[in-house]
């Protein structure tokens, strides 16, 4: 489900930077068909129906910012690699390609977490 507070977050940001949003956002779609959009923490979220968020993502000066908690960070490390990660984010420079397959990893990650606490 699109949200339009996420549609008004992305439209004001420059191209450089709705690029690689608009390419998370429906990656995050094609992996989790049923994700639930919404701000949070004045950043993109993309949830899961009845709780538990999958990813944050977010737009700053020089880099694309995405949040998908310590325990992918740790689980990907190696992938991440060549960008510069903290314990709970990844910052993807701005004007790079995206390693979306990387990112697509991480998202299903996060997704089996979630799943796995339901049960």
């Amino acid at each position: 489900m699109y949200a339009q507070e996420v549609d008004t977050y992305i439209a004001e940001l420059e191209k450089e930077k709705r690029i690689p949003l608009d390419q998370i956002r429906t990656l995050v779609h094609e992996v989790v068909p049923e994700v639930v959009e919404s701000i949070k923490w004045r950043m993109p979220t993309f949830s899961l129906p009845g709780g538990g968020d999958i990813i944050h993502m977010a737009a700053f000066k020089k880099h694309i910012g995405l949040y998908p908690l310590p325990k992918a960070i740790e689980e990907f490390q190696e992938a991440l690699a060549p960008y510069h990660t903290s314990k709970g984010a990844i910052q993807f420079p701005l004007g790079s390609a995206l390693p979306l397959d990387v990112i697509e990893r991480i998202i299903q990650f996060r997704l089996n977490v979630l799943l796995e606490k339901k049960h």
